[in-house]
């Protein structure tokens, strides 16, 4: 057993002074700090020299005004890390997780980012990688291969990557074909039945002027969740399991010095089954569930998450194929001694799943993984940019384009034994007695009739957005020391929809219920059952649990169609004074802006579906406050920045345990500091990387009068003035590593940790939901030949076996939370009457292994 453990424009350019302002107060706070250089040091073994693109141009890190954390290629081999899930470790303030499925993957920083469940909203946290931006933070989900590095770039980047984010940038850049030939390969082995094998070639095809490099891998695990299958139709017993190959191909052109086009093209496909819950409180419904299932064994009625046995009688196999071509061109001109940059991407994403919906043994409710439900992006983007720089100035001017097509199906089928458990718990509400055939007396239709296994719903959505932006970023070095930059974006969407809706039973049962309470409320002697009902108060509960937003007939055949358009101006303004070569401080003001977009879901308030399904773009000011210090003779670079984060109009998306709500709250701050520590110690290869955040995220007060949907409020009334979910106050992380070569080998030790402080993972912050604090500890040790020809290493993560959730929910069709009337402490939810049951996505066990690696 484990441990548990745009007339907003006018504010952008006054808060431009405010930023002069605070550069200027930050200077006068210094004075020590403005010394003379030291005289020169001898030099040292090893020098701390990073090199960043944050600003679309190698620079040390230490001179860029922004807060980046960045992975060396080492770094991330050394620590295990092959997509962002796992860079996480490495990352104070980030925060990613899963949930229905590997592609509904969610990034967070600063405690900011957007629920990944619904794909039309776009992401806060974006993924770019060699420049293609990703349209969510789930596609750029997967086997990265050999990388360069990872820059994480925390607040807005409009000016400086073509699709804009509010919260922040995971810049992915892989390693550029060689005009050295080389080859490696690494064969991997671990528990969980993990295997898998990977290659790579690289080097010259046509001498100088072409190179190419090519990378393949296949992995495959077993599941870490033990699942019990109740009635039977699932007949797999595990799950989370890995299976997918990865291909990616480039070629370099080089036909002179002032030309080069770089073409990437890869594809990777999953098939993989994920994913189930477990239980982390079971409420009344769950004797009701093991009733019903074959065996008896339906749900955890003890709720022990860290067994990590779930329970699914349906299949949760997912299939996610990922392809796309990237041709990236640099040119030099003689105009103004400048590069021509162009950064072309077409990408097709598709994800199909299969889901048990009610994550028990019971067959209810389930979505097939025929397509029924599935989601496909298509995408192409064009960026230009024009850069140059002049003795004193550093200048770019760019334009992007997007075109992306959304394509997404939606499904509910009811299982064997929905009808029984919607009948014994509509009568164990009205009767005390829970019964399977009750149904009947409240639909007047015979026992089988009211919701036939196998049919359902059956949804259609499109969506097309296309965006434009106009974008500079200029650095300006008025003396020696005082560099200033400016930089401003225009944008402009347009976004549209379509969705269509089908019952293929056309809501029978509800359309029964709903005749039969219309023929109570005119003559209640006509049905004395549904008059008592109504006389009580209780007749829209009842109403509710029969006609949930599937089976609610008002989605018969409905068709909409919507199209927004958004224009908006956003930017920045910094200012860098360079005490000396080792300390530089600075102050910046930005304005990040994202798009607006669509609830692509069977959105409703009551038993009415929403006249609209569009929720309004996403706004930010940032502000920072920075130092950056180069010490000990460069060995140690110490970075500490505080910032205020104020986001507008917050897209937010909910899931009430039967529907997602997308609402825009009003107002959400974010504040707190970054510290970033990278250490090369006076021990020979012996190195550390490490860092702390802290942010307050928190909503402000609002109430329903605030929302776009006032009913919504109920189900949100715990957010005013509350931390915001998944974003814990503290996080820290650490890397050490040492290398060394002793007695004709190379010798290799990393342990990477990061600990994260309570924080709750549901969106309306149901005390249930909350995850105490943790540590996540990994480790690797290695041996092999001087020359890395080979290596052998051994390594494990989450070492201690830490058990943690990533996202807990509300169980569908199992209890309520809220209430319908305010509580004493002010809100609709009361903790003694909540009588949910809540499942947890789990984070991954402890896994260990041994890799060879082997390099020509």
């Amino acid at each position: 057993m484990r441990t548990m453990t745009s007339h907003r424009g006018g504010k952008f350019f006054s808060k431009i002074l405010l930023t002069g302002t605070s550069l200027a107060l930050l200077g006068t706070a210094l004075p020590a700090l403005a010394q003379t250089d030291a005289p020169p040091a001898e030099e040292p073994e090893e020098i701390l020299e990073i090199v960043v693109t944050a600003q679309k141009r190698e620079q040390s890190l230490q001179d860029v005004p922004i807060v980046v954390t960045t992975l060396s290629a080492k770094l991330l081999q050394d620590a295990g890390v092959r997509d962002i899930k796992d860079m996480q470790v490495l990352t104070p303030g980030l925060t990613v997780t899963s949930t229905q499925n590997e592609s509904l993957t969610t990034a967070r920083i600063r405690g900011v980012g957007t629920v990944g469940d619904n794909p039309g909203m776009e992401s806060s946290v974006g993924v770019v990688i060699d420049g293609v931006y990703r349209p969510r933070n789930g596609v750029g989900f997967g086997d990265l291969g050999e990388l360069e590095r990872i820059e994480v770039l925390k607040g807005p980047q409009g000016t400086l990557f073509g699709k804009n984010t509010s919260a922040g940038v995971i810049n992915i850049i892989s390693k550029k074909p060689s005009n050295v030939f080389g080859a490696e390969a690494e064969v991997t082995a671990g528990n969980y039945d993990a295997r898998g094998i990977s290659a790579a070639v690289t080097g010259p095809i046509a001498g100088d002027e072409v190179l190419g490099r090519l990378y393949v891998a296949k992995r495959e695990r077993g599941g870490y969740y033990d699942v019990k299958t109740g009635d039977g139709q699932r007949t797999t017993t595990e799950d989370a399991t890995q299976d997918f190959t990865t291909v990616r191909g480039q070629l370099l052109f080089l036909p002179n010095e002032d030309l080069s086009i770089r073409v990437i093209g890869d594809w990777s496909r999953r098939e993989e089954r994920c994913c189930v819950t477990v239980q982390t409180r079971t409420g009344p419904t769950g004797a009701l569930i093991n009733a019903l299932t074959a065996g008896g064994e339906g749900i955890d009625l003890t709720a022990s998450p860290e067994d990590m046995t779930a329970y699914a009688n349906r299949d949760t196999r997912q299939f996610i194929d990922d392809k796309g071509i990237s041709i990236e061109t640099n040119l030099k001109l003689a105009f103004l001694d400048s590069t021509l940059t162009s950064v072309t991407g077409i990408r097709n994403w598709k994800n199909v799943n299969g889901q048990d919906i009610d994550y028990t043994g019971a067959d209810i409710l389930y979505r097939r993984d025929n397509g029924d439900f599935s989601a496909e992006f298509k995408t192409f983007s064009q960026e230009l940019r024009l850069a140059g720089a002049t003795e004193r100035l550093n200048w770019l001017v760019g334009v992007f384009y997007a075109d992306e097509d959304l394509d997404r199906n939606d499904s509910y089928v009811y299982g064997t034994k929905y009808e029984s458990y919607v009948s014994m718990l509509l009568s164990q509400q009205i009767t005390g007695t829970p019964s399977p055939t009750f149904l009947q007396n409240l639909t007047g239709r015979p026992t089988g009739t009211n919701f036939v296994a196998g049919q359902g719903a059956l949804d259609h959505y499109t969506q097309n957005a296309k965006s434009f932006a106009l974008f500079t970023n200029n650095n300006y070095q008025v003396t020696d020391s005082l560099e200033l930059t400016l930089g401003l974006r225009y944008t402009a969407e347009t976004k549209k929809m379509t969705g269509v809706y089908t019952n293929s039973d056309n809501g029978a049962a509800c359309l029964a219920a709903q005749q039969r309470y219309g023929g109570a409320l005119v003559n209640p002697a006509s049905n004395p059952l549904w008059a008592g009902l109504i006389a009580a108060g209780r007749a829209p509960t009842v109403l509710g649990g029969i006609c949930a937003f599937w089976s609610n007939p008002a989605f018969n055949n409905r068709q909409v169609a919507d199209e927004q358009e958004e224009k908006e101006w956003s930017g920045t303004f910094k200012g860098a004074y360079r005490w000396n070569n080792n300390i530089m401080t600075y102050a910046s003001y930005a304005r990040g802006y994202k798009g607006g977009g669509y609830n692509l879901d069977r959105a409703l308030t009551g038993l009415t579906p929403n006249s609209s399904l569009y929720f309004p773009a996403e706004t930010v000011d940032s502000y920072e406050l920075g130092i950056k210090t180069s010490l000990f003779d460069k060995k140690v670079l110490f970075n500490l920045t505080a910032f205020d984060q104020t986001f507008n109009d917050f897209q937010l998306n909910t899931f009430l345990g039967t529907a997602f709500v997308v609402e825009s709250i009003p107002e959400l701050t974010s504040k707190g500091w970054d510290a970033d520590l990278y250490w090369s110690t006076p021990i020979r290869g012996l190195s550390f990387q490490g860092g702390i955040a802290y942010a307050d995220t928190k909503y402000a007060e609002f109430t329903a009068s605030d929302l776009n949907n006032p009913g919504s409020f109920a189900q949100l009334s715990l957010l005013p003035g509350a931390q915001m979910s998944f974003a814990p106050k503290w996080t820290s992380s650490g890397a050490v590593t040492y290398t060394r070569s002793i007695a004709g080998l190379r010798w290799l030790a990393n342990l990477s940790a990061k600990h994260t402080s309570s924080y709750n993972t549901g969106s309306d912050l149901i005390p249930f939901k909350m995850q105490e604090s943790f540590t996540l500890l990994n480790g690797r040790i290695g041996i092999g030949s001087e020359d890395s020809r080979w290596m052998v290493e051994i390594w494990g993560q989450n070492l201690t076996d830490e058990s943690y959730k990533q996202v807990v929910i509300n169980a569908p069709l199992q209890g309520t939370g809220f209430q319908s009337t305010v509580q004493s402490n002010g809100t609709y939810y009361n903790r003694g009457l909540d009588s949910n049951t809540y499942d947890a996505f789990m984070g991954q066990p402890r896994t260990y292994g041994v890799t060879l690696r082997v390099k020509y």
